[in-house]
């Protein structure tokens, strides 16, 4: 293998393994096998353009070419010619799935769904970085500035990732720019790393051996790469380095995605309910008329350590134009959209938006981001909500009391992940669930027994000046001293909730306020609330209203006049018609975090990769590979043969005298065959003298390139007619210059024919055919050999045999 290859598959392995730190921030992984492939093609490309050899700059040209074909036939197939030369059409398939990655970047937390905009930004990516990868490195014979675009494609995977990504994908990346650069300097690495390497052994050579280059090279680079990971734990700013934890993520005030952190926003909640005297804080305008279900939410607890709850640490992203649909509602419950005006005072400052349950739409000034799973919108670069008026739409859903009470079974993954409770949970919690809802034959009655215990059975009295409570005794204290506010009956209601194995949360926000004579509807700090979510399958997440006096009850759970427990069929009502009328898909209801949790219903080829049917195979995608590049060689293989034979009779041939003479008779062929291309058409019946005499007549040669011509023309002599011929030095740069006035007072025409169809490629098909009748006559004679010896063998006969025969 020659160095520039070894060079060459060096460049290609470090460009996968530094992109292999891209595999976490999508799920599935396959489009690195697809980059394998792709990336494979690009390499050969590149080798066969530089053995051809191409100019430097026609060579990334080449591979730049082949790139963009490769990328068309994966992506823009069916909008390209041929399914694999690209057009307008392609080009604008492939800028449009281009922004729909750059959307869907925005849109999802890592690990992000494969979709086709996201793998082609992928894919594309590292597509690019390895051409520049290999041109630096194997092109331009230059591998230390290769680390740069490596370094990129380990910069944005770092930053991506939850908390940055591992250290072990800095050792892979790092390991391949180390392979890269050995493979291109081991001389230089040995001038410096002599210190590492040791003396040589007796009878060793310095270049070989033991301390050769290469294990110089290892030796440093493994010094190297240990102070990289070992170093940053020595220096307190720096938080542990490589080696440490993954921190606790980014705040609220971050700029492109981050998480949203474990902050508890139920430190106030108790003060707002005990002010001297409630102000307005919210005031809403809704296209609805039954305002009593209204509450507006800011943000859900589903985290329990058995103390309180709060907020898991989320991935925030961009606001979607259009929120995904709630996670588990489906097509046959019963939802009107509606559209509420909220507008904030200069006095209230929350960094999460109040806003109706579920949402679909927001219009909202200012820097914002959503989470997905909770629904929620945080404020982003100390964003809050002072002063602002936006505008939300969302959905009422109004399941019945039958849809609740058959709802199947939850995901196994959502309801191990929303029953969780922890050991510290004192086992009073669980036998009181039990002993509420004994009898009770489905989770819903649960949840309804639950409800009423606390709200109208239980005798638990409404008290907020009852300190919230803390510890793990907290929640088994309130079930007996039976005082308590909203935090007190959402907590203990969700905490039992789970115990009986129904998926709990806590919503925060505020409950209905108060309607006014303008239409309007103030909500005050009075009416800062919080209420238990529990989740059914087929409606979602269900409110429940525990704490007396508080809110209003939902009609789900009251009981039922006849002839509504189902909606109308035949005649839907008009709210209803503006409510999607299917479940939704993957793609628009199922964040990645819930997908993860395998909380999905079914998924959509949006979001989720077809089996068998998501793209090209990989013997399919091989065989178009090789045809395209098939249909580009072809044009373009006279213009390749010229440029070949070009170096092989200009390179050079050795220092003997047969070599010499070699050497020039290919030279002077050269010289007859870029004549022949400018259309001076060849003479072998000519002396190399009167040879040269008329391509300097008929190309309209300059002083010097005809003194070239005729230097050529000389050498050729002595090596056919001298006894001894003497080698002459820079007969390659005659032909070049001999070669350049031709080109100089040539027509554009008769350069581009000459460049692109040159007419002495032609030797190309006379070569084919005298090796063709050269292989028939072979054939043909040994065939006549084969019969000759056959009839031979006929002929001969047995004297025994005559003599028994006339006996």
């Amino acid at each position: 293998m020659s160095g520039r290859t070894r060079l060459a598959l060096c460049a290609a392995a470090a460009t996968l393994m530094a992109s292999c730190s891209l595999l976490p921030l999508v799920s599935p992984a396959s489009w690195i096998l697809q980059v394998v492939l792709m990336l494979a093609v690009q390499s050969g490309v590149g080798a066969v353009a530089r053995r051809i050899p191409l100019a430097r700059p026609l060579t990334v040209a080449a591979q730049a070419l082949a790139t963009l074909m490769l990328l068309t036939l994966v992506f823009a197939r069916a909008h390209a010619f041929a399914g694999l030369v690209p057009g307008p059409e392609a080009f604008r398939h492939l800028a449009e799935l281009l922004r729909a990655g750059a959307d869907d970047v925005g849109r999802y937390a890592t690990p992000a769904p494969q979709t086709d905009g996201i793998r082609l930004m992928l894919v594309a990516g590292v597509l690019v970085i390895g051409l520049i990868v290999d041109a630096l490195a194997v092109t331009f014979r230059s591998a230390a500035p290769a680390g740069l675009p490596l370094l990129a494609v380990y910069s944005v995977a770092a930053g991506l990732s939850d908390g940055g990504t591992g250290w072990w994908w800095f050792l892979v990346a790092a390991a391949g720019y180390l392979m890269l650069l050995l493979a291109e300097g081991r001389d230089r690495l040995s001038q410096w790393g002599r210190v590492f390497a040791g003396a040589p052994r007796e009878g060793v050579r310095e270049t070989g051996g033991a301390t050769a280059p290469v294990r110089t090279g290892r030796r440093i680079g493994a010094l190297a790469l240990g102070i990289a990971l070992v170093a940053p734990l020595a220096l307190p700013a720096m938080g542990g380095g490589l080696l440490g934890g993954a921190g606790n993520g980014v705040g609220p005030g971050s700029g492109d995605g981050g998480t949203i952190s474990a902050v508890n926003p139920l430190v106030s909640l108790r003060d707002n309910l005990n002010v001297d005297q409630d102000h307005t804080v919210i005031t809403l305008r809704t296209d609805t008329s039954d305002t009593s279900n209204l509450y507006l939410r800011i943000v859900s607890l589903d985290d329990f350590d058995g103390t309180t709850w709060k907020p898991s640490q989320r991935h925030i992203v961009s606001v979607p134009d259009r929120l995904p649909a709630p996670l588990g509602l489906d097509g046959g419950v019963k939802r009107t959209e509606i559209t509420t005006t909220i507008s904030a005072s200069t006095s209230y400052a929350q960094d999460w938006l109040p806003m109706p349950y579920p949402p679909t739409a927001v219009r909202v000034k200012g820097s914002w981001r959503y989470e997905p799973v909770g629904m929620t919108l945080v404020g982003d670069h100390r964003q809050t909500t002072r002063g602002l008026t936006y505008e939300v739409k969302s959905l009422q859903v109004r399941p019945t009391a039958e849809q609740l009470a058959k709802a199947p079974e939850p995901p196994a993954a959502l309801r191990r992940e929303y029953t969780k409770v922890p050991r510290s949970l004192p086992a009073d919690v669980a036998s009181t669930a039990r002993r509420v809802t004994r009898g009770a034959a489905n989770n819903y009655e649960r949840a309804v027994e639950l409800q009423d215990w606390f709200a109208l059975e239980g005798g638990f009295r409404y008290d907020t000046q009852v300190e919230a409570g803390s510890g793990p005794q907290a929640v088994s204290r309130f079930l007996e001293d039976k005082r308590g506010f909203c935090v007190h009956f959402s907590f203990a209601m969700a905490a039992m909730a789970r115990t009986l194995g129904i998926p709990a949360r806590v919503a925060v926000g505020f409950a209905p306020g108060a309607a006014q004579g303008d239409g309007t509807v103030a909500v005050g700090l009075k009416d800062a609330h919080a209420w238990p979510e529990l989740y059914f399958e087929g409606v979602g997440w269900t409110r429940f209203e525990p704490t007396p006096t508080r809110g209003t009850t939902p009609s789900y759970t009251q009981p039922e006049t006849p002839g509504t427990s189902l909606p109308e069929q035949s005649a839907p009502s008009q709210d209803a018609s503006t409510a999607p009328s299917a479940a939704p898909s993957v793609d628009q209801s199922c964040p990645p975090e819930v997908r993860k949790l395998q909380e999905c219903g079914g998924p959509s080829a949006q979001a989720v990769p077809v089996e068998g049917g998501g793209g090209p195979r990989w013997h399919a995608l091989l065989g178009w590979t090789l045809g395209g590049l098939l249909v580009v060689a072809l044009p373009l293989s006279p213009l390749l043969w010229r440029r070949r034979m070009r170096s092989v009779r200009l390179g050079a041939h050795g220092r003997g005298e047969a070599d010499a003479g070699s050497h020039i008779l290919a030279v002077w062929q050269e010289l007859g065959d870029t004549a022949w291309d400018f259309g001076i058409l060849p003479d072998d019946s000519r002396t190399p003298r009167k040879a040269a005499a008329r391509i300097v007549r008929l190309g309209r040669l300059d002083e010097v390139a005809a003194t070239s011509a005729h230097r050529l023309a000389d050498a050729v002599e002595q090596v056919l007619y001298a006894p001894r011929p003497r080698p002459v030095a820079g007969l390659a740069e005659d032909v070049r210059r001999v070669t350049a006035g031709l080109r100089d007072t040539a027509s554009r025409r008769t350069r581009l024919r000459a460049a692109l169809a040159p007419r002495s490629a032609v030797r190309v098909v006379w070569a084919a055919s005298a090796r063709w009748n050269a292989f028939r006559s072979r054939a043909a004679a040994r065939v006549a050999g084969a019969r000759a010896a056959l009839r031979g063998s006929s002929g001969r006969r047995d004297p025994g045999d005559g003599a028994e025969a006339s006996g």
